[in-house]
């Protein structure tokens, strides 16, 4: 068994890491010249060949994105970063289940109540729609 030490001196772990560390360079200068509305829907995974490269959460954001690259590039080149590029992929994230909404039912007196009102209203729209409307509660 290696000792933990030599475990980081891995190949592998070492690429992952400096993998790693590009990405959260990239990732820092997204969030400095993206404005806080797209930052949120998007994210900076590679800063290479003088391109950034980013992740949109969906299309409309990517198309916004794409519609501010020139002030980007500019905002970019203040701040001293050598970007000529900005390239822009769609990462749809995989959305939850969405929770089954619980059936909620009438009780037994408030379905009664609402058959007596139902025969006081009987011949008006109102008074059939209560009727159907108690017909389902029992």
């Amino acid at each position: 068994m290696l000792p933990f030490n030599a475990l980081l001196k891995q190949p592998e772990l070492i690429a992952l890491k400096a993998k790693t560390k590009e990405a959260q360079i990239a990732q820092t200068i997204w969030l400095n010249v993206s404005p806080e509305n797209l930052a949120q829907c998007s994210h900076a995974y590679r800063l290479k060949d003088k391109q950034l490269s980013v992740f949109a959460d969906n299309n409309a954001v990517a198309a916004k994105i794409k519609l501010l690259i020139p002030s980007l590039l500019i905002k970019l080149e203040k701040q001293g970063c050598e970007v000529t590029a900005i390239r822009v992929k769609v990462q749809v994230k995989s959305t939850p289940k969405t929770p089954t909404k619980p059936v909620k039912k009438l009780s037994r007196h408030a379905a009664t109540e609402l058959t007596i009102l139902a025969e006081k209203l009987t011949g008006t729209s109102l008074g059939d729609a209560l009727a159907r409307l108690a017909k389902k509660a029992n």
